[in-house]
């Protein structure tokens, strides 16, 4: 490490860093606007200006802009030299010229990263008198505000939306001094991870449209760690809160996860937690008043509970704990989870797979820095898009890595490095069912279906290690694309395969398996990574509970069961004549859930369930990271956390009254030692009781406008704030006032740094872990990996059995789901921007088969679901090969069909429909 000189104090500092980021890793403040830790360097804002000395003679210096300085061993540098403090002084006066003088109004007031730095520059008086330049405002969509007003001209919004990002339709427009930032026209923002630019911008030129809706400032939210609810990546998030709603979600840093990015699903996504549907009173079916309180509700569900047999069903977007909760009250073998038999097959066997230890799953920091990926029919652009947003980096990096390592350019030096590398791209090969916006940075991207491309990967295999079986009937064309691919593979350090459950196929994932399996035998330790529907979906795998089929036929075989449902609305998984029959052969159905849905309307007892932000939880991501979720909200009326409902029914249950109130933490613990999958959960956060110094953290940032100004419209008394016994975590200002474990910090603050940037306060050093560590555990299978690093890992398992080659039917068509990111998953679509941007019902064929069919795009056609004919209009999916059809998931409108089933298209609900066999497993 080279000692570096910082007026006149000797540092250590990291090899190859700027001098910006070393200084701030250092706790030495020094303003920025254009450099950014996943962006890099490009010395635009001319802001971080500093004085560098030849050595310790040098009396004069030059001043240089830090963040294009590497430090090497010796420099000297000031920082607080008057010529440097009056560079930037000028500097930020001359930004300020044309800033309006509307701080007082701007959403971005309070948490804007230009204040802070005009404030440490010390510029606070404005000699401009002449006419401000002005520019016209685009409506960009439903969840950006849009104020060309403020714009400093740092160029990060395009370098993040274009250059890391991948989108297209946002840029820079300039002509002599005015230079002008948003698309040629105002319209929706396309990019996915466009709400990336609320945090980027480091002033009010993209702001928060939701959040502008209720005008509230960051010191007036009360705010929370949590974990994102929407997919399976389990990405860090805060709450923030006011007025007893959640009004805001910001992006939590966690460098193994998704480091300083979002996607717009869950940033935007949270409206269902105020929404008008939720349920919020416990309800008695099929009586005069059906809303009741603590006392018949108690008495009816004793009266439920008491001789009957039980039946749990699990579900994948609850907590590890409240699953669990449920498995003490109805027993191991009565509980079940709501998935159909084939999906909670193919999650169980990745589960399986994940936990065994034997296969190496990446984290997304590791998928990143990957240099040669893989993927196997998994459209992660819309399953999983911060892995998506990972892949693209890998392609990016791995191309910039090689050029500067052949310029000698450091990684941080960005437009250097971009134009060393000019259009060179590292590997990935992309071999889904449908095409996809990663196809542009792909060195192979295939159209095939689930089988063909199962086979494909075996082929692959089989190319990386030639004792695995072949595949004789591969065609030339197709044998020099699996040499290629394979041929990448083998000669990559760090490969990464990646797959998962959409295409409802074993095959892929014993292909992606056993890829991994063939490069182990050359010395290689290949990632795999299976993504999985929600965001639990693992920890309720990890259970090894039996399907709903299976909990089907136990309330058909044996009548008089009572049916307690999690969280989970069967008719969004389970064909409504299946789910029809279950709910039909109980005698009593006990809900809980959060929102009103068509599972709640079969229930006889309706129990309201706290959303996430109302309660703390675990959840297991892809990779068996368990990760907890703290409350930001106190739960209004009669809401309370699952477990804690469940806590009450065990209760009832034992004839002991309500029952004996328990922590999360005590959960967890009984689940580690119930079940040795889950080893290690235990220390996912720290306990209730944890203090520093004897304080609580507080969840009230320390300018927190005070609680009797916030309600002065009711009471002018200092209410009692609620008392939170679950977590360490307080519903007031006062508290720790440090930095609190990682687990536990719930907004990025520091004296001077009120924006998100004072992120880096918190982090051993710009852009890497947090101080303590990043929050979350690995269990066990995972963990056990990760710590024998050093030794020769255990090889991942063959699978011989290939997938027989996919043929299109006569008359019948596959049926697959398409999975879109705005629209598919259950709780986002309660967000009215979300609706607006889902797509209506439709049904997706190729060319060819639209050809053959004689249609076009637009027409209705007729699609056989359970014997009955369900029109769609036609949406004609280019690649798309003959004899799939696709239908959106989770689309209103659109019965839940059984996926990876053959099913006929006819022009006419007139034509006599065939049943056909399904798909076996």
């Amino acid at each position: 490490m080279p000692t570096i000189y910082i007026d006149s104090k000797p540092y250590e500092a990291l090899a190859g860093k700027n001098l910006l980021e070393t200084c701030l890793g250092l706790g030495i403040d020094l303003p920025y606007f254009c450099w950014h830790p996943a962006l890099g360097s490009v010395g635009a804002c001319r802001q971080c200006a500093v004085k560098v000395f030849k050595d310790a003679q040098d009396g004069t210096g030059r001043l240089v802009m830090s963040c294009m300085e590497m430090v090497k061993e010796g420099m000297r540098a000031s920082v607080s030299d008057k010529d440097a403090v009056a560079f930037r002084a000028q500097v930020i006066e001359w930004l300020m010229t044309n800033h309006p003088h509307d701080c007082p109004v701007c959403d971005e007031g309070g948490s804007c990263h230009l204040q802070d730095m005009t404030v440490m520059t010390g510029h606070d008086y404005r000699r401009f008198r002449y006419k401000k330049r002005t520019y016209e405002n685009q409506n960009l969509g439903p969840f950006l505000h849009h104020e060309m007003n403020r714009c400093i001209q740092c160029y990060r919004c395009v370098r993040f939306y274009h250059d890391y990002a991948g989108g297209k339709d946002l840029g820079v427009f300039a002509a002599h001094n005015h230079v002008y930032f948003g698309r040629e026209t105002s319209g929706i923002l396309e990019s996915p991870f466009s709400g990336n630019l609320v945090e980027v911008c480091p002033t009010g030129v993209f702001t928060d449209k939701l959040l502008k809706e209720h005008y509230t400032r960051k010191w007036d939210l009360a705010s929370a760690p949590s974990i994102c609810q929407h997919c399976s990546l389990g990405c860090n998030i805060f709450t923030g809160e006011r007025y007893g709603r959640l009004r805001q979600i910001t992006n939590r840093y966690n460098s193994e996860v998704n480091g300083y990015f979002l996607c717009d699903k869950g940033r935007f996504g949270y409206a269902f937690v105020n929404d008008v549907n939720r349920v919020t009173r416990p309800l008695l079916r099929n009586q005069t008043i059906e809303a009741v309180d603590e006392a018949p509700l108690m008495k009816t569900l004793r009266e439920m509970l008491s001789g009957e047999e039980l039946i749990g069903i699990g579900s994948p977007r609850a907590s590890i704990e409240s699953n669990f909760s449920l498995i003490q009250l109805v027993g191991r073998d009565n509980f079940y989870q709501g998935l159909p038999e084939y999906p909670a097959y193919l999650s169980g066997k990745v589960a399986e797979l994940v936990q065994s230890g034997a296969l190496y799953v990446p984290s997304l920091k590791e998928i990143e820095a990957s240099d040669a990926v893989l993927v196997l029919g998994e459209d992660i652009w819309n399953t999983a898009p911060v892995m998506a947003l990972a892949v693209r980096q890998a392609v990016v990096r791995t191309a910039a890595a090689q050029a500067g390592k052949q310029s000698g350019l450091p990684a941080w030096h960005d437009l250097a490095v971009k134009e060393a590398t000019q259009e060179k791209k590292g590997f990935l090969a992309n071999l889904t069912v449908c095409p996809s916006p990663l196809d542009e940075e792909a060195a192979f991207s295939l159209r095939r279906a689930p089988d063909t491309i199962a086979r494909l990967g075996f082929a692959i295999a089989h190319a990386i290690d030639p004792s695995l079986p072949s595949l004789p009937d591969i065609s030339t064309a197709m044998r020099s694309i699996v040499n290629s691919i394979a041929g990448a593979l083998r000669s990559a350090q760090h490969p990464v395969i990646i797959s998962g459950v959409s295409c409802y196929n074993e095959g892929l994932i014993k292909a992606a398996c056993t890829i991994a399996a063939a490069l182990h035998t050359i010395g290689l330790r290949a990632g795999v990574a299976y993504v999985l529907p929600e965001c639990n979906s693992m920890g309720l795998a990890l259970l090894h509970a039996p399907s709903f089929d299976n909990a089907t036929a136990r309330v058909l075989s044996k009548p008089g069961v009572t049916a307690i449902i999690l969280e989970a609305d069967i008719y969004r998984t389970v064909a409504e004549k299946e789910a029809d029959a279950f709910f039909d052969a109980c005698k009593h159905i006990i809900v809980l859930d959060s929102m009103h849905n068509r599972t709640t309307q079969k229930a006889h007892a309706l129990l309201p369930a706290a959303a996430f932000a109302e309660t703390d939880g675990t959840i297991i991501n892809y990779e068996a990271r368990a990760q907890q979720y703290f409350q930001v909200l106190a739960p209004q009326q009669d809401i309370r956390a699952s477990w804690k409902w469940l806590g009450k029914l065990k209760g009832l249950r034992a004839a002991a009254g309500n029952g004996q109130q328990v922590h999360p933490d005590e959960i967890l613990q009984q689940l580690e030692q119930a079940l040795p999958a889950f080893k290690g959960i235990s220390r996912v956060a720290p306990s209730p009781d944890f203090r520093v110094h004897g304080q609580p953290i507080p969840r009230d940032p320390q300018r927190y406008s005070g609680r009797t100004a916030i309600l002065a419209n009711l009471t002018v008394s200092e209410p009692r704030p609620p008392q939170d016994t679950d977590s360490p975590l307080a519903f007031s200002m006062e508290g720790y006032p440090g930095i609190p474990p990682p687990a536990l910090i719930p907004f990025y603050w520091a004296p001077g740094w009120n924006s998100n940037q004072s992120v880096s306060k918190y982090q051993q050093e710009p852009g890497g872990a947090l101080r303590d560590g990043d929050p979350g555990v690995l269990l066990s299978g995972q963990a056990v990996l990760r710590l024998t690093g050093e030794e020769k890992p255990t090889a991942p398992p063959l699978f011989m059995d290939i997938p027989e080659a996919f043929e299109a039917r006569e008359d019948r068509w596959l049926l697959l789901p398409q999975v879109h990111l705005f629209g598919s998953d259950e709780l986002s679509s309660y967000t009215p921007g979300i609706r607006r941007l889902a797509p209506q019902p439709y049904i997706g064929l190729g060319e060819a088969d639209a050809t053959a069919l004689g249609v076009i795009e637009g027409d209705d056609i007729f699609v056989w679901l359970e014997g009955k004919a369900c029109s769609f209009p036609l949406a004609i999916r280019k690649g798309l090969c003959p004899g799939i059809t696709l239908l959106p998931m989770g689309i209103p409108g659109i019965p839940v069909p059984q996926w990876g089933s053959w099913v006929k298209i006819t022009l006419s609900e007139d034509a006599e429909e065939i049943r056909c066999p399904s798909k076996i497993f």
